[in-house]
C-alpha cells in the first residue's frame, strides 16, 4: 500500500502543484494544499473507484480543498488584488505603475468571465497545462478546452476595450 502511494506522488506531485498554483497563484499555498491533497488521497486510496485517472482524483481533491482554504480566508476568487501589490518596486515608477493598472484591468477583466472559462484560462497560462490535460481535469474534452480558451481570450480582449490585446 505505502508503495503505490509513493508512486502515485512521485508520477503526479508536480501536476498537482502545477494545478493549485493555477487556482491560487500562491507558491506556499500551491505546496502545503499539495501535501494535503496527498495525504487525504492515501487515506482514501481504498475508496479511488478508478473511474477517472489518478490525476483527475487527485485534482478534484486539491479543488476541494482550494476551496475550503477560500471559505476559511473568507474570500470568493482564486487572484487577490493585493497579489498584485506584492511585486518588486522598478526603476520606472511610471512604468511601474501603468503596468499595475494593467495587470489591474486584467484581473477585474477575469473575474467578469464565466468561472469554467476563467479556470481553463488560469490553468492553461498559469498551471501551464495542454488543453488535453485541462479537458480531462475538467472532464469535458481537448477541443472543448481549446475552444473555451481561445474564446475567452476574445472575451478578455473585448472587455479590456480591445486596444491590442490580442483581438479585434
Amino acid at each position: 500500500m505505502a508503495h503505490r502511494g509513493e508512486d502515485l506522488y512521485e508520477q503526479h506531485a508536480r501536476s498537482v502543484y502545477r494545478y493549485l498554483f493555477s487556482l491560487c497563484g500562491e507558491a506556499d499555498t500551491a505546496e502545503e494544499l499539495t501535501q494535503e491533497t496527498f495525504c487525504q488521497a492515501l487515506r482514501g486510496l481504498d475508496t479511488f473507484r478508478g473511474d477517472c485517472t489518478p490525476l483527475v482524483w487527485l485534482c478534484a481533491i486539491a479543488k476541494r480543498l482550494w476551496f475550503a482554504e477560500c471559505r476559511r480566508r473568507q474570500r470568493a476568487s482564486p487572484l487577490e488584488e493585493e497579489a498584485l501589490n506584492r511585486l518588486e518596486a522598478s526603476d520606472d515608477p511610471a512604468a511601474e505603475l501603468e503596468s499595475r493598472e494593467e495587470r489591474l484591468a486584467l484581473y477585474r477583466a477575469m473575474q467578469r468571465l464565466d468561472p469554467e472559462t476563467r479556470e481553463v484560462i488560469y490553468l492553461r497560462l498559469a498551471g501551464e497545462f495542454s488543453f488535453r490535460e485541462i479537458g480531462d481535469l475538467l472532464g469535458r474534452s481537448e477541443v472543448w478546452a481549446r475552444v473555451r480558451f481561445y474564446r475567452g481570450k476574445e472575451a478578455l480582449a473585448r472587455k479590456m476595450g480591445g486596444d491590442g490585446h490580442g483581438g479585434q
